[in-house]
C-alpha cells in the first residue's frame, strides 16, 4: 500500500477529495498517515482528525530558524514512513534536503495549465487573476512531480477548464478547483500507488 503524506497551508479541499477518493475506491492501495500544516488555524487539520487521520503543525513561526524548521518538517515526515509526500495547497517552499530525499516522490497540484501562469509569485487567487487579466479562454489544473525550481518539475496530468465571460477570480477557482483539481490529483495519486509512472529523462511516462 502507498503510504501518503499530505502537506497543506488552508482549508483542505484537496485534502477532502482524496480522503473522499480513498473512502469511495477511486484511489486504490493507498493511505494517508499524516497530514502537516503550517497553518495552527488551517481547516485542513479538522479534515484530518475527522476522518482519524494524525495531523500536525510544524510552522516556521516556532523555529529559531529556518534550518530548524526543515529540520523539523523533515523529521516529521520521514518519521510517518511516507512513500509519496503531496502538495496539497501547501504555501510554503519545501527544503532542498526533502526534494533530494523523496526525489519524484513529491507532487504537487497547481491550478493552471502549466507552463502558463506559474512560478515564483502565481499561487492561489493570484493565478486566476492572472489568466482573466490576460484573457484565456482555457485555464486548467496540473498534477506535476515536484524538484528544485518552482513548478517546473516533470508533469503527470493536466485537465482543462473553460472560462466563461461573467468569471470572477473566485468563480474560476471554484471550478477549476472542482472539475480540474479535484480530478487530476486523486488519479495521479492512483497511478503512482499501482506503479503506472515513470519518469524518464525528466518527462513522465504513463504504463
Amino acid at each position: 500500500m502507498l503510504k501518503i503524506a499530505v502537506l497543506v497551508s488552508g482549508g483542505g479541499t484537496n485534502l477532502q477529495a482524496i480522503i473522499d477518493k480513498i473512502a469511495d475506491g477511486t484511489i486504490t492501495n493507498t493511505g494517508i498517515v499524516t497530514v502537516i500544516s503550517n497553518n495552527a488555524g488551517a481547516y485542513a487539520l479538522e479534515r484530518a482528525k475527522k476522518a482519524g487521520i494524525p495531523a500536525a503543525c510544524i510552522s516556521p513561526k516556532d523555529y529559531a530558524d529556518r534550518e530548524e524548521f526543515h529540520e523539523a518538517l523533515l523529521e516529521a515526515v520521514d518519521a510517518s514512513g511516507a512513500d509519496l509526500i503531496v502538495l496539497a495547497g501547501y504555501l510554503v517552499v519545501i527544503p532542498e534536503e526533502m526534494i533530494r530525499r523523496y526525489r519524484n516522490r513529491i507532487i504537487n497540484i497547481h491550478p493552471s495549465l502549466i507552463p502558463s501562469f506559474c512560478g515564483t509569485g502565481y499561487y492561489g487567487l493570484k493565478v486566476h487573476e492572472g489568466a482573466l487579466a490576460r484573457g484565456v479562454k482555457i485555464t486548467g489544473a496540473t498534477c506535476h512531480f515536484v524538484d528544485e525550481g518552482t513548478d517546473t518539475g516533470p508533469i503527470i496530468l493536466q485537465k482543462a477548464v473553460e472560462v466563461q465571460q461573467d468569471d470572477t477570480p473566485e468563480s474560476l477557482q471554484r471550478r477549476v478547483m472542482e472539475q480540474a483539481e479535484w480530478v487530476i490529483l486523486p488519479q495521479a495519486i492512483d497511478l503512482i500507488a499501482n506503479g503506472k509512472i515513470e519518469v524518464v529523462d525528466g518527462k513522465v511516462l504513463l504504463r
